[in-house]
């Protein structure tokens, strides 16, 4: 699938939106009216190493789908590399980039890609996949502006059974 990409200005400095992007304890606020099944792969939710494992419900290609942090630079990039589909076989990879912008607002765009091996995934994948992900990235972002500006709180993601003591 080719790589799709979403938009948008919040009002917000820059490193008050990557702080809350980067952890990944944070992300059901604004992402899960696509994921379901948000489940955090280690103790520490923010930092290189940092992962999730979420279920997209796309209405042709759900798919299982596990995201790992592996560069930051704060504040400007955060780059994730992962798996998904049956078995883990599709690479795939969410780059955020955040920009400053006039009166303290934040640029931030976020990139999805993934590269289908199998011929079924790249049949899929054709069959309006990046239409669907561009949508709800979309949403994603406005979800996450509406988050941020109205200064709601958020109830971080925990991993279970364990005391951060």
């Amino acid at each position: 699938m080719r790589p799709v990409t979403a938009k948008i200005s919040i009002d917000a400095p820059r490193e008050r939106v990557f702080d809350l992007v980067a952890d990944l304890a944070n992300r059901p606020a604004f992402f899960d009216h696509f994921a379901e099944d948000f489940h955090l792969q280690r103790l520490e939710s923010r930092g290189v190493g940092a992962a999730a494992r979420f279920h997209a419900d796309a209405t042709l290609f759900p798919i299982w789908m596990e995201t790992v942090v592996t560069e930051l630079e704060p504040p400007h990039t955060i780059i994730e590399r992962g798996r998904g589909s049956r078995a883990d076989r599709m690479a795939l990879g969410f780059i955020w980039e955040l920009v400053e912008g006039p009166a303290a607002t934040t640029d931030l765009s976020v990139t999805f890609w993934a590269e289908p091996g199998n011929p079924f995934d790249k049949v899929r994948s054709k069959l309006g996949g990046a239409r669907w992900y561009r949508k709800h990235l979309r949403k994603a972002l406005r979800r996450l502006r509406d988050v941020i500006e109205g200064d709601q709180p958020i109830e971080p993601l925990h991993v279970a059974g364990t005391s951060r003591i």
